[in-house]
């Protein structure tokens, strides 16, 4: 016999009663079928529910057959009469999430002429897979169109129609159907196959949020929030923007032009470090004009001023340039040899001698090594 499944005839049922079925040990705890459930089952994309059945936690939920199965962490007595409570945060969030996503789904298909061939309710966001190459501003403008519909607050519809109805409607789904589908309606959005709780009205969706649309195999891969995850969500963006305002003395919609203009004087700064760097770099290539090698030591620098030293001492010198910037212990280098021969064996030599990593080709190499000063000067003075 089918389990009469409550929470078709009432989403938003929180507490019911129930005779118990059966009871048997199973993977997590006891699996128990009632005669009544108000506990959904995993299913359509959207999670099962949670919650207790006379105090002991129910942590998953599965239907096969029409029979639902609920894993209870504690055993029940065959025919005892039993009350279930549902952790009603969760089936909201899943309501809310899962009411949102038929919105915003039913307008993009009906406005870009596509599918949606993929749906994941996750614990942090909703994933849609849509079979067209929708851009960032069309995901928006449905966004937008998505919003009008919930704070119009029109009542969700859900039907069983016949199959002379049925063939009749102009409806969602993702393949073909038989038997008596469930049809869920939200007026001048969306039309669709459905097995999932849903809101009464649209207005309990709160609001839906659009965050990334990424190109995926032959369409497109959205990710959005509904209802309070989405305020949570916009929430916490705003307090970080409003930190980082405060940092910048700026308004949290004041932060872009505020970083533009930090962007724009660090690249100033970063461009008169560059030329300080150079005329310092030539000042120590000129020191050593004229020797065949040259082995200098400099404080920390970034690997690409390393390199410019190393050419620079490469210019001054007729045999091989070692440049080591950093400080006992930890030292990033590069090599280079005027002559332009292969330094992949001295790199391979360096790199074992002085617990290095790095290489290169041709005549130059960069890495870093784990050495103090006194080793990597014996190292090069052994070369010969």
């Amino acid at each position: 016999m089918e389990t009469e499944k409550l929470y078709y005839a009432d989403a938003f049922m929180r507490t019911f009663t129930a005779t118990v079925l059966t009871c048997e040990p199973g993977k997590g705890g006891y699996l128990v079928t009632l005669d009544r459930t108000a506990f959904y089952p995993e299913g359509g994309g959207q999670p099962a529910d949670h919650g207790t059945l006379n105090g002991a936690a129910v942590t998953d939920v599965h239907e096969k057959d029409g029979i639902v199965v609920h894993t209870v962490e504690k055993a029940v007595e065959i025919g005892e009469n039993v009350t279930g409570a549902i952790d009603w945060a969760r089936r909201f969030d899943h309501m809310q999430q899962h009411s949102g996503e038929h919105i915003l789904s039913g307008i993009l298909c009906h406005d870009y002429h596509c599918d949606n061939v993929g749906f994941h309710l996750g614990a942090d966001t909703v994933t849609i897979d849509y079979n067209a190459d929708i851009t960032w501003e069309q995901a928006l403008d449905a966004e937008r169109k998505a919003n009008e519909v919930i704070w119009a607050d029109a009542p969700v519809e859900i039907t069983f129609p016949s199959p002379a109805e049925l063939e009749e409607l102009d409806y969602r789904s993702k393949k073909a159907l038989t038997g008596q589908v469930r049809i869920v309606t939200f007026p001048a959005a969306d039309c669709c196959a459905c097995c999932g709780t849903h809101v009464l009205r649209a207005g309990q969706v709160g609001l839906v949020k659009v965050l990334s649309c990424q190109k995926f195999r032959e369409g497109v891969r959205m990710e959005i929030l509904c209802g309070g995850r989405a305020l949570a969500y916009l929430g916490h963006v705003y307090d970080q923007a409003r930190s980082v305002g405060q940092h910048l003395s700026v308004k949290p919609d004041a932060i872009l032009p505020a970083l533009e203009r930090l962007e724009e004087e660090q690249a100033a700064l970063k461009a008169r470090e560059a030329a300080m760097e150079d005329q310092l770099f030539r000042r120590i290539a000129a020191e050593h004009a004229g020797e065949t090698d040259a082995l200098v030591f400099q404080p920390a620098l970034r690997p690409d001023s390393v390199r410019r030293l190393a050419d620079a001492l490469g210019h001054a010198c007729t045999g091989l340039a070692a440049v080591f910037a950093g400080e006992d212990g930890h030292w990033n280098y590069a090599l280079l040899r005027a002559d332009g021969a292969d330094i992949a064996p001295l790199v391979k030599a360096l790199n074992s001698a002085l617990q290095g990593r790095g290489g290169g080709r041709g005549g130059f190499a960069q890495g870093s090594v784990q050495a103090d000063e006194a080793s990597i000067r014996a190292f090069f003075n052994n070369l010969d």
